[in-house]
């Protein structure tokens, strides 16, 4: 059988989670905050600007996720 102690809650998973949606939420301000200097842009490029900023923030998740499972960076 498993080792009981090896599931042991951390506190990287709650303050993880916390951090997450206050980086999210953050991040999706300075986003809102953009929308009237990229609507002045030519559709095509709003989309492409759009595309871009919808997925630039998972860049830096799969580290983020990877640390909250096990304290390590990579």
């Amino acid at each position: 059988m498993d080792d009981p102690e090896s599931y042991r809650p951390t506190w990287r998973k709650p303050a993880g989670i916390i951090a997450l949606i206050l980086m999210l939420s953050g991040y999706c301000l300075i986003v809102a905050g953009l929308a009237a200097p990229i609507g002045s842009l030519p559709v095509l490029v709003q989309t492409l600007v759009y595309i871009v900023l919808g997925t630039v923030w998972l860049l830096p998740l799969r580290r983020f996720l990877i640390w909250m499972e096990t304290g390590r960076w990579g």
